[in-house]
């Protein structure tokens, strides 16, 4: 083998796991939105979610992608520690679709059909269809194909050119003699279990195998103990990744360790076990791609028979390796960075903050509007928490929302994301609201300011009109639902139009001496707080609208309801205004 092969044999391998890596990549991006369902499906049951966790890893093409991703959902507070086990499982049965579709460069024979299945033969015209839709494609979904398609050509190129590179070893003495040492079990997972944990990634060190076998020197013997200890070298992606998160987040990384460690002592007992009795005829084969994509696939699927009906005690051994509870002060509102490599998941993850935010949003309003008829000091407390919890809220979506906008995501998640940016702004203004009107309660308990029973009457219906605005704009952000948002905005003009008339009748009581000019400093404070809370609630479920009806035909129809001269506005404030008495205002 001479220093030309070795380079050859580096290059192949520089283009196989950067092939892979793009690949796995685009696969993320253009599944994103079907990722977005991924939290959706979720559920406790075994089976199911065994499923859900081989189909998202055949998919991205990547175990630990998978489980990272599911130890970032229990670190966030997604999802259980008895769901993430399931997954897991699955995730190692899915991993092993990569060795199949690299197992096709070991294909020969001369007959056409043959021919067109060998990658040499069919990479070529995907690498031209990919680069001309990456390069002349205006459509972002067609450069994502056109991406995959790249991505697949150069890993296929880089395995056909690692195995070529590698097959002169065949006639090296001292390389024969190292596979044969790898015949030994223990020292068979060793290397098995290094050389993945050090590329972090279990489908590559079994591509790099299927390259190695190509030389015709790799025996089954020496194949499947390195087969067994891949799975237990692709556990530390997630063990690494775990660093730094919560007790079931790190009980999730060793569960996923526990099950590759326990699965490999077990199937490696028992498999050697009896072919110290029967001497398979197996282990004494030449090892080929196909061979070794088999042996891959009938491991884990084993493993997976064996221990899923088991995975309560592996849950168990978690515990009992990482002890105690998470301590109390532990926010699960926060989004685990992790998820930053699957965007579609990571902005739906901020989606549902967005809506956690609304509702403390709202239950600081209705507190604090509370306050005015009644005055309880642990209640004008609980706002103030509330309004440092949204100001957290504020800071940590905007900062994790600016992270991911560096990501690659779709036209319609990035418009998404500015919306969402903007949401978080007008809730934490709502809470701002919330306590200075808690701060206005607190001025006329200290002065015992009294309002006159019509000022009372003209507040009430103002803080019935703010209350069914606010509750409306978490309703619809909830829902997501861009047909209820629009009844905001006619609200919000109602809720205009009582303040106007409220503010003048009050100008009047206090030019008429039926009320002091220091009660009118109050009564305005009141007035301008709760109506800017309507502003930013119209803010919001103009947000709401945008999200819900981008690239569809509804945009254009739905934006139109909100112009003031149109007939469906016009009924909907009118209603509004005799719900809430306008007219005798």
């Amino acid at each position: 083998m001479t220093i030309f092969d070795v380079l050859s044999m580096i290059g192949g391998l520089s283009l196989f796991m950067f092939g892979m890596n793009i690949m796995g990549e685009a696969l993320e991006k253009k599944a994103g939105g079907k990722l977005k369902h991924f939290l959706e499906a979720l559920s406790s049951n075994k089976f199911r979610g065994f499923l859900l966790g081989m189909a998202v890893t055949a998919v991205i093409q990547s175990s630990s992608a998978t489980t990272v991703m599911v130890v970032g959902f229990v670190n966030s507070g997604v999802m259980s520690l008895k769901q993430a086990i399931n997954i897991i499982m699955g995730a190692n049965v899915g991993t092993t679709v990569t060795a199949w579709i690299l197992s096709l460069t070991g294909i020969e024979g001369d007959g056409l059909f043959m021919q067109l299945l060998k990658p040499t033969s069919f990479t070529p015209i995907l690498a031209l269809i990919g680069t001309a839709l990456h390069m002349f494609s205006k459509k972002q979904g067609k450069k994502d194909i056109g991406t995959i398609l790249l991505g697949f050509a150069v890993l296929m190129f880089g395995m056909d050119t690692m195995s070529s590179a590698v097959k002169p070893l065949a006639e090296l003495d001292g390389f024969r003699n190292i596979l044969t040492m790898f015949s030994n079990p223990i020292l068979g997972v060793v290397a098995g279990a290094v050389i993945t944990g050090v590329i972090q990634s279990s489908s590559a060190s079994v591509g790099i195998l299927q390259a190695f076998a190509a030389t015709g020197q790799v025996s089954m013997g020496a194949a499947i103990p390195i087969i067994m200890g891949q799975n237990i070298g692709t556990t530390v992606t997630a063990l690494i990744s775990s660093a730094g998160t919560t007790k079931n987040a790190r009980r999730t990384a060793m569960v996923h360790f526990y099950f590759n460690l326990v699965g490999t002592a077990v199937v490696l007992c028992v498999f050697y076990g009896l072919n110290t009795i029967f001497q398979f005829p197996l282990m004494a084969m030449q090892a080929s791609e196909f061979t070794i994509a088999v042996a891959h696939t009938a491991f884990n699927i084993i493993c997976t028979a064996l221990l899923l009906p088991f995975s309560g005690l592996l849950e168990k051994l978690a515990y009992m390796t990482v002890k105690g509870e998470d301590d109390e002060e532990t926010h699960v509102e926060e989004i685990d960075e992790r998820l930053l490599v699957t965007p579609s998941i990571a902005l739906e993850q901020c989606r549902l903050r967005v809506c956690d935010m609304a509702l403390l949003c709202q239950a600081a309003m209705e507190k604090s509007m509370d306050l005015l008829w009644k005055y309880d000091e642990n209640k004008a407390k609980e706002v103030r928490i509330i309004e440092k919890r949204a100001d957290k809220y504020e800071d940590m979506l905007g900062n994790y929302m600016v992270q991911l906008a560096a990501r690659s995501m779709t036209e319609e998640e990035s418009n998404e994301s500015i919306k969402l940016l903007h949401m978080i702004g007008d809730l934490e203004r709502i809470s701002d609201h919330a306590t200075n009107i808690v701060e206005v309660a607190e001025e006329m308990l200290e002065k015992k300011i009294v309002f006159s029973g019509a000022a009372l009457k003209e507040l009430e219906s103002l803080c019935k009109a703010v209350h069914h605005i606010v509750g409306l704009t978490v309703e619809s952000c909830m829902s997501s639902d861009a047909e209820l948002a629009l009844d905001i905005e006619p609200l919000e003009e109602v809720i205009d139009a009582i303040r106007d008339k409220t503010r003048m009748r009050h100008m009047q009581r206090v030019h008429d001496g039926a009320c002091t000019i220091e009660l009118g400093f109050v009564y305005s404070d009141l007035l301008v707080n709760l109506e800017r809370v309507a502003d930013h609630c119209s803010n919001i479920g103009g947000c709401i609208i945008e999200m819900e009806t981008i690239g569809s035909g509804l945009h254009k129809h739905l934006r139109g309801l909100r112009d003031k001269s149109n007939q469906a506005f016009v009924k909907k404030y009118e209603a509004y205004a005799e719900e809430y008495k306008l007219a005798e205002m």
